[in-house]
């Protein structure tokens, strides 16, 4: 039973020389330190790491949110590794963790104990390296994680509104791991052990390194030179075309190796590692993790846990490439599927918890139904430079036949432990009801849908239409909100055949480059029509190496150059956002003015028609 192990410290990594002892330990190979709390679950990248290189025989620890304002204890603790630190900033950015839209700072944080905030430094990329090197300079340093990840190259940092280079001259790590970094470190590894200096690995894929200058190669096939980190501050037309060589080269199955100069060095990212293989991703998810929070945290609550305690992630990877999103920069593209059998084990590990109630709260993904999905023919696949699959249309080569995912669906519904497994990740429903013309894959994407509806959503079920302008909609590479209200017409006709009572949530943003007020305005009286009071959205936050990102900071398209309009004050970017909650008396004033400023009475009149009735009635 996997309550038995709540208790037990040695089937932990260790995060104390104490628990070291236990294990009867006199020196660890590897110490991991981690801006999250320590969670030994596959949705944890320390605990991944940590457990990968667990297999390769290594002894490892892990030091989970180090105190760096004190005397330093906790980077101090295990003293030397025999082989290197490496350092794990957390699952989010720090900056998004720490601070909102309106650069507020945020009163919690959803990967600490008890939620609450101040666990981390902003950028612990930086500063644990920092003190790292400072204390060990000799020691290697690696770092890896999201943070690392978005920020590998020149990027815009929203929250200090300028330019940053690439981490890697902000850290002094030796190296950077970008990406899911499971190979990319246990090649690192094994490259250590045969005696490899760490200032000469640099060629592993998925890896970036500093060079100097002089090591830069002259631009070919394999090697594309990109703008100065200087070049891109004095004209941000320079960062926007980076940028767009950066998403086709991370979104390529065969991408080129990057250069960016800075001053006299160089930034040399390595392109990406092929995607996992169903036995490969298999054998990251047998790892013999407890699914528990350490037991130092007993007694205490870690928010992000107890979202995905009782959930199961299919597979890897997004091939939809929103412009707002970071999956496919950092998962690619390409999808890593893992077998059935691996996600029925996975099942059955999770009801032998001792909480468990017979419910699998998500069988999901980055898109939860693009399971076991890729190209008909890799050959073309090889050549495609499209940065999604499913914009501006679906591509003709994609797979997009629900069946192996309906047959996962019904493997798991059949477990006698199992009452119900849902579906809580977001679902595309583009790919579920495209049309494609195979009269068998239309026909199970219809069971699909139907299947999903009918048997796997909790009550409520998330889908994300983001915008309903086809302009805006067309920057964010979504579909059009034509194919929301096909979907949404299904989903009431299907609870209606099922006699049930559920719930259809949209998500929203404001303020995505290329939105206007009137944009806001029109999506407000698009949503009251289908009787949508909105509750799940959000005020767009440039997050690093994002499309709508680099729109946001140098105004132009990557892909077109063409100039976009942006919402980027504060009072903009509230007149925005209020459009969502027009049915609160709060804002009824607020966007009277602005619909009247707008001259848009049209609109006026359809949200508040009571209002604009009486107001005619007093002109006469």
């Amino acid at each position: 039973m996997i309550a038995d192990k709540q208790n037990d410290l040695r089937l932990f990594l260790p995060t104390s020389v104490k628990e070291m002892r236990l294990l009867e330990w006199d020196y660890v190979d590897v110490v991991l330190f981690s801006g999250d709390a320590y969670v030994d679950h596959p949705s944890f990248g320390a605990a991944v790491i940590g457990r990968t290189l667990q297999a390769m025989g290594l002894k490892v620890a892990i030091v989970p949110q180090p105190n760096w304002q004190d005397d330093l204890r906790d980077f101090k603790k295990f003293g030397k590794p025999r082989l290197f630190f490496g350092v794990s900033p957390g699952a989010m950015d720090s900056m998004v963790n720490h601070y909102t839209a309106n650069r507020r700072r945020r009163s919690d944080d959803a990967y600490t104990p008890g939620g609450r905030h101040g666990a981390r430094p902003d950028y612990p990329s930086i500063v644990y390296t920092k003190i790292l090197k400072d204390l060990y300079p000799d020691v290697p340093v690696i770092l890896g994680g999201i943070e690392a990840s978005m920020r590998r190259n020149s990027h815009y940092d929203y929250w200090q509104d300028r330019l940053r280079p690439s981490i890697l001259m902000d850290s002094p790590a030796d190296i950077l791991i970008y990406g899911m970094g499971e190979k990319t470190i246990t090649e690192i590894t094994r490259q250590l052990l045969e005696g490899e200096n760490i200032r000469h690995i640099t060629s592993v894929p998925q890896t970036v390194v500093r060079l100097p200058l002089a090591c830069q190669p002259l631009p070919d096939a394999n090697n594309i030179i990109l703008n100065s980190f200087e070049e891109c501050i004095k004209n941000p037309i320079s960062q926007a075309r980076n940028f767009k060589q950066i998403e086709i080269q991370s979104n390529r199955m065969d991408g080129a190796i990057l250069w960016q100069p800075h001053g006299d060095l160089t930034i040399k990212v390595n392109p990406m590692f092929p995607p996992l293989s169903t036995d490969e991703i298999d054998s990251i998810y047998a790892l013999p993790f407890t699914r528990l929070p350490h037991p130092r945290y007993r007694g205490k609550t870690i928010p992000a846990y107890e979202m995905i305690r009782h959930s199961v992630t299919m597979h890897r990877g997004c091939f939809g490439g929103c412009a707002f999103c970071t999956i496919s920069a950092h998962q690619g593209k390409f999808i890593s599927s893992r077998s059935k059998d691996s996600i029925v084990s996975e099942v059955r590990q999770i009801a032998r918890m001792h909480d468990f109630k017979g419910y699998i709260s998500d069988l999901g993904g980055p898109s939860a139904n693009m399971y076991a999905m890729q190209g008909k023919k890799t050959e073309v696949c090889r050549q495609c430079l499209r940065p999604s699959c499913l914009h501006p249309k679906v591509c003709p080569n994609l797979n997009t036949d629900h069946s192996p995912l309906l047959d996962v669906y019904r493997s798991v519904d059949a477990l006698p432990e199992v009452k119900k497994a849902f579906v809580g990740s977001g679902v595309r429903y583009d790919l579920s009801m495209h049309p494609t013309g195979n009269p068998q894959v239309d026909s199970a994407n219809c069971r699909y849908n139907e299947q999903l509806i009918a048997r796997h959503v909790s009550g409520r079920l998330k889908v994300a239409p983001e915008h309903t302008s086809d302009k805006v909609l067309d920057i964010m590479r979504k579909p059009s909100f034509d194919q929301f209200r096909r979907f949404n017409r299904l989903f009431d006709s299907v609870n209606n055949k099922n006699g049930l009572n559920q719930q259809l949530i949209p998500y929203f943003i404001s303020s995505h480059p290329g939105c206007t007020e009137t944009d806001m305005a029109e999506l407000a009286v698009e949503t009251k029509a289908l009787n949508f009071r909105l509750e799940q959205v959000q005020d767009f936050t440039p997050t690093p190496m994002t499309l709508a990102t680099e729109i946001f900071y140098t105004g132009i398209h990557p892909y077109t150059e063409e100039k976009i309009f942006r919402a980027r004050t504060p009072e903009e970017k509230l007149a925005q956002r209020r459009y969502f909650f027009w049915y609160d008396s709060t804002y009824r004033a607020e966007i009277t003015r602005s619909l009247l400023r707008l001259h848009r009475s049209d609109l006026l009149t359809a949200l508040f028609p009571a209002k604009s009735k009486m107001r005619d009635t007093k002109k006469h």
